[in-house]
């Protein structure tokens, strides 16, 4: 009987616990993740509607020409200090730079040994790129002309290329760069720190006048869908061992 009184006991305490808890870290981690990626790609389908039908265009407008200096649409507000940083972070997620930063990065994962995590970070990218290519061209929205550009473009302008792959690339990378720190604060920063370049590449396209703030932050949004489910089908594929994010790097004695 008192065994039979504890096992009932201890089913009435489980139930009392948050939902949260009674989940395992990792069994978390999934959860929050299928939340965030319901949650910015229902943010992206509702800003593309609103942007399709010209509901956004003259708050995209005032906000592009708060940005000038009033009367001259085409000078930047700030001096031209301020200009240059605008073009020195905005390319930060240029292709050109974001192309070298993976090559440097997989280049750097292959001769660690860690081959999993280099061709990982290579299919997120390059799939990435495909999927921003495929929605360019699926909405075609015109660049901005209310103000001049000061960034050389030539593809359509919804949603921002520069946005969604600085964010596919800078969380990506912070998301391996967290699997292999041991402390939480290192996990905590990498993220944190890919947040913040993503975000500063997306707000310098709309400084450098060649962005409406629509596409900036439906790339954002694209961009951070992306990277989470490229992250959760690569956790999902280890947990099962099909790949190895975690290859033990070979002493020079194995080598």
């Amino acid at each position: 009987m008192s065994q039979g009184n504890s096992s009932v006991e201890s089913g009435a305490d489980n139930l009392k616990k948050p939902l949260l808890r009674m989940l395992d870290p990792y069994e978390r981690l999934i959860l929050g993740s299928l939340l965030l990626v319901i949650l910015c790609g229902w943010g992206f389908v509702a800003l593309s509607e609103e942007v399709m039908e010209g509901d956004t265009q003259s708050i995209d407008e005032r906000i592009l020409l708060a940005l000038r200096v009033e009367g001259d649409p085409t000078d930047p507000i700030g001096s031209a200090v301020w200009e240059d940083i605008g073009r020195d972070i905005t390319a930060l997620g240029g292709y050109a730079f974001l192309v070298l930063l993976m090559v440097g990065v997989t280049g750097y994962l292959f001769l660690a040994k860690k081959d999993h995590m280099g061709w990982f970070l290579i299919a997120a990218v390059v799939s990435g790129f495909l999927m921003t290519m495929a929605l360019k061209s699926a909405f075609e929205r015109p660049r901005p002309t209310v103000v001049t550009h000061h960034s050389y473009v030539e593809t359509s302008s919804f949603p921002s290329g520069h946005s969604m792959m600085s964010m596919i690339v800078f969380l990506t990378m912070g998301a391996l760069l967290a699997r292999i720190s041991k402390r939480r604060r290192l996990k905590i920063y990498c993220m944190t720190v890919a947040v913040i370049l993503s975000l500063l590449v997306g707000c310098s396209r709309v400084y450098v006048g060649v962005h409406y703030p629509t596409d900036v932050l439906a790339g954002w949004s694209a961009g951070v869908v992306w990277a989470t489910l490229s992250c959760m089908t690569a956790g999902i594929l280890e947990r099962k061992g099909v790949i190895g994010l975690h290859e033990p790097v070979k002493s020079v004695r194995d080598s």
